[in-house]
């Protein structure tokens, strides 16, 4: 039986409005939320791409990015309580001497702040992250590198083959490195740029760390760019039944939960 075109063109519209409203939304999740097959969903998708109100993903589909996805002040107020949380944790982990790495995002931004604020001395911190950059430049214990590229806006990091080539020079003991999403298949982020520059310092990281939110564990991004490896340590403030739902398998070792009742060391 062929649908009417009106009801046809009155699902696109509010497909749109999903991804638009979302940023990313998976095919089989578009497939739950409308009742529709994958190749139905996958038609519409094409359509919607053609009209260009939508970019197609591997699997799914976003908005476009620089345009859509939301800015960095309004990223700041989601999950406040968990990245403080975290950002306790997280200067915990770090020695006086450590060469670390800043990515870039509102979590390790907190973690930022919160070590601008409880300073391990000296440091030596290398970032792509305007924000982060800004926040770290004024202790004076701390040597701060900032790589140069192009900036994307909405994310305020600078990127490309600058960044790239400014990157290779270095090794870090530590890196502290965000992710849009974390589930049994393994990390998500976006844009593909920033997914390449995390693959190229993970590379060059003895202590890869993953700080991920549980708001974000157990869901999907637009971009796959890592299956979890024995090697990666997570700093999370998700409950262990959220992990375990997610089908989450963190060895306790590589596992650091952040406490609410955390508080930074003396040193």
């Amino acid at each position: 039986m062929r649908v009417p075109l009106e009801l046809v063109e009155e699902r696109r519209r509010r497909l749109a409005s999903l991804i638009q409203q979302r940023g990313y939304v998976p095919v089989g999740e578009l497939c739950r939320e409308f009742g529709i097959s994958e190749a139905t969903a996958r038609r519409d998708l094409a359509a919607l791409a053609r009209e260009q109100k939508i970019t197609r993903t591997f699997g799914g589909a976003l908005v476009d990015f620089n345009l859509k996805f939301p800015s960095f002040q309004q990223r700041q107020a989601e999950n406040a309580a968990g990245k403080d949380t975290m950002a306790r944790a997280a200067r915990g982990l770090l020695g006086p001497g450590h060469r670390v790495f800043f990515d870039a995002g509102t979590t390790i931004f907190r973690i930022a702040e919160h070590l601008r604020d409880h300073p391990v001395r000296p440091l030596t911190i290398v970032t792509y992250s305007l924000p982060v950059a800004e926040v770290l430049a004024g202790v004076d214990a701390f040597n701060v590198h900032l790589l140069g590229g192009q900036l994307l806006q909405r994310q305020s990091v600078l990127l490309g083959e600058m960044t790239r080539h400014a990157l290779a020079l270095w090794k870090f003991d530590l890196a502290f490195l965000g992710a849009r999403a974390l589930n049994a298949e393994g990390l998500w982020n976006t844009p593909p740029e920033v997914v390449q520059l995390q693959r190229e310092i993970v590379e060059r990281t003895e202590r890869p760390i993953f700080c991920i939110d549980a708001s974000k564990i157990g869901t999907q991004g637009p971009h796959f760019f890592f299956r979890w490896s024995p090697r990666f340590e997570l700093l999370t403030d998700a409950a262990p039944a959220r992990l375990a739902k997610a089908g989450l398998k963190v060895p306790a070792a590589r596992l650091l939960r952040a406490s609410p009742q955390a508080r930074p060391a003396s040193r």
